[in-house]
């Protein structure tokens, strides 16, 4: 089955970019370290996921590229076809002559409705070009005007016109040292509103990222580009095909589909988060070796520890003995309660990967069967250079404690009123903002008394 990526504002389009760049490398690569008829089927498996073969012989990204200021697109395009790998369509991208002013208001309000009909229609032309629609797949930063609020008014289009298709939101966390003055309030109304239109957020944090960049990719002067490598290196390693429990010999049909089977089983519980490991700088990788019981041990540990990447483990924290039922204000207090986690396995050997310590009932909240809460995806071909790597998707606490800065930030400004002038002005108006609060403390709330 097919996704149609929609890229939205500078963030989107940048961040897309890296990600077909990354996908058309990997299946290009020779370091596949499987059978010719298992590399085959992958990469006709990516083809299709990724990629439409028109007229031409370079295939074209099926994506929608959707920004309120002209620059970056017409980068992204001229980079994408300068490759000579892919290409975006020439008639898949909208945009205008002037941006959103880092104002969601502007973004939700203005440019959103005078521009629906011209941006559903590319959707919808890119969606008819698929002979599977398996869903949509957006990418958009929260912090912005375009990428945020255009993209949280996309995304309630997209779910209007496409009821039955599923719908993932790719959302980048903004540095919390902050890059905007009113990111918080962008993002307040952001989450709010994709969390009642899309079937889960997956969200990448820009400062994690640029310590992954600092620390393990021993970048020195890092650069937005590193960090969208980086971004779009860990998205791959999840959507690239893979062969799923119960999925018989070939890959997955439509990962998708699969992702929010496996790991949003209640509405109220939308937030994914990502970790991916090794990563490490190209030049290291001859002189790295790793094995599964290693890597399994590390990703295990940075999910029960909040670990945002595999140096500075917390090894201290353990999970709750089974049988003592603690209720859950008595939890060991960095202790990371999990719904439902997926790990994806690529590479050498993996069937002979023992995953049986994710299955441990004391990593997950009590209402729900742990043999449900746990999947695992595998495959012997092997990722972007890396012999072996694993990856984990996580609806658990991951995202609670920034979630609950970035509340508690944006109320701060909205108990001053500071800034709320323009955001009246595009029609947003307190009440609105009071909403958002409100689904969010929901949000919080919930993810608290797992």
């Amino acid at each position: 089955m097919s996704i149609v990526t929609v890229q939205l504002g500078q963030c989107g389009n940048q961040i897309g970019h890296e990600v077909f760049s990354a996908l058309c490398s990997d299946i290009r690569g020779t370091h596949g370290l499987c059978s010719k008829k298992e590399n085959e089927s992958y990469q006709d498996s990516c083809q299709e996921r990724f990629f439409s073969q028109e007229q031409s012989a370079v295939p074209a990204a099926r994506a929608v590229l959707v920004d309120m200021e002209p620059k970056v697109i017409s980068q992204t395009l001229s980079m994408a076809a300068s490759s000579g790998l892919w290409r975006y369509n020439s008639h898949s991208h909208f945009c205008q002559k002037q941006g959103s002013g880092n104002n969601w208001a502007n973004g939700y309000c203005v440019h959103g409705p005078r521009h629906k009909e011209a941006i559903l229609d590319l959707v919808q032309r890119e969606a008819e070009k698929c002979d599977r629609l398996g869903g949509f797949f957006t990418i958009m930063s929260m912090a912005g005007g375009t990428g945020s609020g255009l993209g949280a008014f996309v995304t309630q289009c997209l779910r209007d016109a496409f009821p039955s298709s599923f719908l993932l939101n790719h959302v980048i966390w903004p540095y919390g040292t902050g890059e905007v003055i009113v990111q918080n309030y962008n993002s307040v109304l952001t989450l709010s509103h994709l969390y009642h239109s899309s079937d889960a957020l997956l969200v990448h944090e820009n400062d994690v990222i640029h310590k992954i960049c600092a620390q393990l990719m021993n970048i020195k002067q890092i650069s937005f580009r590193d960090v969208n490598q980086v971004i779009a290196h860990q998205l791959g390693s999840v959507f690239q095909p893979t062969h799923t429990a119960g999925g018989g010999s070939g890959y997955s049909r439509n990962p998708l589909g699969d992702v929010m089977e496996a790991l949003v089983p209640h509405p109220e519980f939308r937030m994914l988060g990502l970790r991916n490991i090794p990563q490490m700088p190209e030049p290291s990788l001859p002189y790295s070796s790793f094995s599964w019981p290693g890597l399994i041990k590390h990703l295990r540990q940075m999910l029960i520890a909040k670990a945002q990447m595999e140096e500075g483990i917390d090894w201290q924290v353990r999970a709750p003995h089974p049988g003592s039922s603690i209720p859950s204000t008595n939890k060991p207090l960095h202790f990371n309660t999990s719904i439902a986690n997926l790990v994806i396995l690529r590479g050498k050997d993996v069937h002979g990967a023992d995953l049986g310590s994710f299955q441990d009932p004391s990593l997950y909240t009590s209402w729900l069967n742990p043999q449900d809460a746990f999947n695992a995806w595998k495959t012997p071909r092997a990722f972007n250079k890396y012999e072996k790597s694993a990856s984990l998707v996580s609806n658990s606490q991951f995202l609670l404690k920034p979630l609950d800065s970035i509340v508690g930030k944006a109320w701060n400004m909205f108990a001053s009123k500071a800034y709320l002038h323009q955001y009246t002005k595009f029609g947003i108006q307190e009440e609105d903002f009071l909403d958002c609060f409100t689904t969010l403390e929901q949000v919080i709330s919930s993810y608290t008394n797992l």
